[in-house]
């Protein structure tokens, strides 16, 4: 018999690192890259200037946090709606602006949401996310988020802008293994661009009142 594939962590965090790449990339219409390292951490913090985190839980439980710069929140910022038209002179000039907060929060929902569809594809299994949360942190404040994950694995990527801006990708998620029982058949990869449309689709139908109540929660358990 062949010998059975074991996935783990890294590879885990390797199509999160693509979902991240290729939805930023093809959001703004610039080269995202992101480095072949990757750290070992013991926690995952949200750091100045702009912190993401999304939970999900399912097939396996994780947390996903992103630390953005302001130059690299305010590139990535510009470069997105410009692309979708709209002019300089209407754009926010200020990282703090709950513009630049909300489409953020935005491009993180479409990476989570391409991640669990590759996920799906590369593991056949399934994970469920919240709402992510965008906040704005002074430089002297840096917030540990705490979860209920059993043997946390942590690890962390440093992605830069086309501009050299960097900012970064931690990932958080219960130590496990993920051992191929028999060959998974690989199905048409996914255009980011389609699925950005589609999401943006899903968004604008979508009734956020039950998970900004589940979000609500969450933010009083983390203390924000």
């Amino acid at each position: 018999m062949a010998a059975k594939r074991i996935k783990t962590t890294e590879d885990v965090l390797l199509i999160l690192c693509e979902s991240v790449k290729n939805i930023l990339t093809t959001a703004t219409k610039s080269n995202i890259g992101y480095s072949p390292m990757v750290q070992k951490i013991k926690k995952i913090c949200l750091s100045p200037d702009i912190g993401c985190f999304v939970l999900f839980d399912g097939g396996f439980s994780g947390l996903v946090v992103m630390n953005f710069s302001a130059d690299s929140a305010m590139e990535i910022y510009r470069n997105y709606l410009t692309n979708m038209g709209i002019p300089e002179e209407e754009l926010a000039i200020l990282h703090t602006s709950d513009e630049v907060a909300n489409t953020l929060g935005e491009l993180m929902n479409q990476i989570v949401g391409n991640f669990q569809n590759e996920l799906k594809k590369e593991f056949r299994i399934s994970v469920n996310q919240n709402q992510p949360k965008m906040i704005v942190l002074n430089k002297e404040l840096m917030v540990a988020v705490n979860t209920r994950i059993e043997s946390p694995q942590c690890r962390k990527v440093s992605f830069e802008t086309e501009n050299h801006h960097p900012f970064y990708l931690e990932l958080a998620m219960e130590k496990t293994e993920f051992i191929e029982l028999y060959p998974i058949e690989k199905e048409e990869a996914i255009d980011p661009e389609k699925f950005i449309e589609e999401e943006k689709t899903r968004n604008s139908i979508a009734v956020a009142s039950e998970d900004e109540k589940v979000d609500d929660d969450f933010m009083r358990e983390l203390g924000l």
